[in-house]
């Protein structure tokens, strides 16, 4: 089973979450209804999807052993399954937190030590 799942976040929404010590969602998020998460492999995928061109991001890795119940695996994209959080965020679940800059071809540089795992 996967355990850490990934998040892409507005640096200043996330600046906003570190001072308020829990993460409750970007817009689409509270939308939704859940906080939407990808694994390692998928993270790619919804960057360029949803993100594409984007500066001022921060890749946030997260401990998925922590939620039990309230995180639920569900179908999205071609049926793949993708983590969704319907709880807040508490931030000692919060693995580590990068920047996540755009390359000169303007795609997104995802650090080396993503993992799946």
């Amino acid at each position: 089973m996967v355990k850490t799942i990934y998040k892409i976040v507005p640096q200043e929404l996330w600046r906003q979450a570190r001072q308020e010590g829990v993460f409750r969602g970007a817009p689409i998020d509270l939308k939704d209804g859940y906080i939407h998460f990808s694994t390692g492999s998928q993270a790619v995928e919804t960057a360029r999807l949803h993100f594409s061109g984007e500066a001022d991001l921060v890749l946030v890795a997260v401990d998925a052993g922590v939620f039990g119940e309230a995180l639920k695996w569900e179908p999205s994209r071609g049926g793949d399954l993708f983590p969704h959080l319907f709880a807040d965020l508490p931030l000692d679940a919060v693995l580590w937190e990068k920047p996540l800059p755009l390359g000169a071809d303007g795609v997104h540089v995802f650090p080396a030590d993503m993992k799946e795992a």
